[in-house]
């Protein structure tokens, strides 16, 4: 799956707002959808780069040999998904924001892990 089929299977999920594919090394993102005037996913995703970096170094600085599957932030009206595709990705991330309301944060995350093991980049 190229990365456009991966974000529009993404913006599949109910209750999706807007995902993006970033690359945690530069901050930059491959692509993005969705959002609008009050998420630049763009803005979002490379300041998200920065929690997903400190997650990192923190694992790091603990000794703690394993790997992060994935973050999630709560907000009051919306989920923030991130998925740490696995080492055959490179250090990319799926960001993945939904209605709080509307999503089921569950099938949420078995859809993301669906699209990291079809998605080729």
């Amino acid at each position: 799956m190229n990365i456009e089929t991966a974000l529009k299977e993404a913006m599949a999920v109910e209750g999706a707002i807007g995902v993006a594919l970033v690359d945690y090394d530069s901050g930059m993102s491959l692509g993005s959808l969705g959002g609008g005037p009050e998420l630049d996913m763009d803005v979002a995703a490379a300041g998200n780069t920065e929690l997903v970096r400190a997650k990192v170094r923190t694992l790091e600085s603990l000794g703690i040999e394993d790997s992060i599957e994935d973050v999630l932030v709560t907000l009051q009206r919306q989920y923030h998904l991130i998925r740490i595709l696995g080492s055959g990705h490179g250090k990319l991330f799926l960001y993945l924001v939904l209605n709080r309301e509307r999503a089921n944060l569950a099938l949420a995350r078995h859809h993301l892990r669906r699209i990291e093991a079809e998605l080729s980049v």
